[in-house]
Parts: structure tokens; sequence; C-alpha cells
């Protein structure tokens, strides 16, 4: 699974770190300077896998979607682009939401507008849509890729049922087929993914990419008990902040001490001894956030074993 520090992902020849670095801050909680601050701190320990969504930053005011992969691609100007791998979604911005075919063509072109790259490395079905057969969907990634724009193709926030019957139809149809599932997992929520993806991803030897490895903050251990703490995010961990979480994160501190390393290290490498997962999603609004995610830890099974009965 490792190339030295690198790693393939399942089913790809895309050649990543072990930690790719989310873009939802950049253009929300990050300016452009800060982004940028970051993403080339990224890429000085090796790092060369971003992922990003049209979608972000939509949610904050003043903003209309696209911001994220706009600074991305600003920055990516000045880099050498075949030396990393670039991700991004379609279905969830306002104004090109769903899965239908002539949206996803339309959206991926904006998209490789504002990366300023002609290709994209891995394009997700960011939502699952219904109401859009999923041979359509898969049928308007085929056109994409036969044009060159999008490499692999990968699902987030799909049920394992749903993901398996889109893995049916690519076979049976002969169409492409996704090769990853982006989802919500971390120490805190462990379910749906351990109850009802895991086994999908393991019969059809694909990988996960988790989002939201820190719990939205609350696993790199600056909450504790009686501390307040200034996040846009704040808000979101307060359901972890319960004798369940406090355990957890004392279990994280012993374990981070005995690796002289961050509380984030150790959760993300919590992620990483799943056999399930391939590559953490993890995003940092400062380089100092950066350098407490970057060091990638392997543990041992007993120390794997302790953090899962602390979370179980």
């Amino acid at each position: 699974k490792y190339h030295g520090a690198m790693l393939t992902i399942p089913e790809t020849d895309l050649v990543v770190h072990p930690l790719c670095l989310g873009g939802n801050v950049f253009g929300w909680s990050a300016d452009e300077s800060q982004s940028h601050a970051v993403l080339s701190a990224y890429a000085s320990h090796g790092g060369n896998f971003i992922d990003s969504a049209d979608v972000y930053s939509e949610w904050k005011d003043g903003n209309k979607g696209g911001e994220s992969e706009s600074i991305i691609g600003r920055w990516l100007k000045a880099q050498d682009r075949s030396s990393f791998v670039i991700a991004t979604k379609v279905s969830k911005l306002s104004t090109r939401s769903g899965l239908a075919p002539e949206n996803i063509i339309a959206a991926c072109n904006d998209s490789l507008q504002r990366l300023q790259t002609d290709y994209i490395d891995i394009y997700y079905s960011h939502s699952d849509d219904p109401s859009v057969p999923i041979a359509e969907t898969l049928g308007a990634y085929a056109q994409l890729m036969s044009e060159g724009k999008i490499r692999y193709i990968a699902a987030s926030q799909h049920t394992g049922a749903r993901l398996q019957e889109a893995l049916n139809i690519s076979r049976d149809q002969g169409l492409p087929s996704y090769i990853a599932l982006q989802d919500h997992y971390n120490l805190v929520e462990r379910n749906p993914f351990e109850s009802e993806q895991q086994d999908v991803l393991a019969t059809n030897g694909l990988s996960a990419l988790p989002f939201y490895g820190l719990a939205r903050g609350f696993l790199t251990g600056k909450y504790r008990p009686g501390v307040t703490v200034d996040s846009v995010r704040a808000d979101g961990v307060k359901e972890y902040e319960n004798d369940k979480g406090w355990a957890v994160i004392d279990k994280l501190d012993a374990i981070a001490k005995a690796h002289n390393s961050s509380i984030s290290a150790v959760a993300l490498a919590w992620l990483r001894a799943n056999p399930q997962v391939s590559t953490p999603i993890a995003s940092a609004r400062t380089v100092e956030q950066l350098n407490e995610i970057i060091e990638v830890l392997h543990l041992s099974d007993q120390e794997v074993s302790m953090l899962n009965s602390a979370s179980a």
C-alpha cells in the first residue's frame, strides 16, 4: 500500500501523500493568502493531493460557490500541475445541483476553468441524486473521460447499497466505475461507515477517503471541558462534548505523548489503520494547523484497540 511515504489509491494509478488536504476552508475561514500559505506548506512536506468541490464555500455570506477551486487554481498555476492529484465534486452547488448529465458536463467545465487546469484527477458525485438514473450519470462521466477532462470518478455521501448498485451498473453496462467513497468517518462518528459502507468497499476492492477526519476540529484536542473555543465550527462539535468524547480525547492525549506527536496526527493515524481507508482528508486554516496534521504516524495494534474501545 505504501511507496515510502506515498500510497497508491486502489483501482487507480494515482500515487498520493497519506494526507489529503481538504479545501473546504479556502475562501471561507481562510482567505486567499492564508490558503496559499497552507497549500505551499503542504507541498513543502511532499503533499500532492488536494480535495475541493464546486460548492466550497457558497455558504459564506457574499460567496457564490467556486471560491475554493479558484484559490487552488491561482496557486496551482505557479506549480507543476502534473505532480499534483486534484479532486473536486459536482451536485451540491445551488446553481449546478444534481447529477443530470447536462449539469455534470457544465459543472465540470466550470470547475476546470476555476482550477485553471485541463483535467481533474478524481471527480466526485458529491451526493447521491436518486432522481437521475445512475446509468445516465455514469454516461456523462464516460463522455468527460473520453474528452480527457476527468481521469477517475468517485462517490461521496452514498449509502453502501446505492454505491453497490452503481458499481453493478458500471460492470453490467461497461460504464466508468467509482473508485472510492468519500464520507463522514472519524473516532467519534464511526457509523454508518463501519455498519454499512465499509463492507461494500471491501467486497469491491475499493477504499474510503474519510472527511471530517478530525470531527470538525474536536479531535485536535483544542476543545476541553470548560474551554470556550472561538471557531466558525465550534457549534458543530457540541454533540461530541460528553463523557465518551472526553474519554476519546484522553486516550488520544496519552498516545500522542508516547509518540511525541499531536492529537490530530494520532486521530488521523487511527483512520489509516482501517484497511478500508486509503487517505483521510483534513483541512487547515493556518500553517500551524497544517503542521499538526501532516505527520504520518503508525499506531500499534494495542493503540488502535485502546481507541476503538474508548470510542465504541
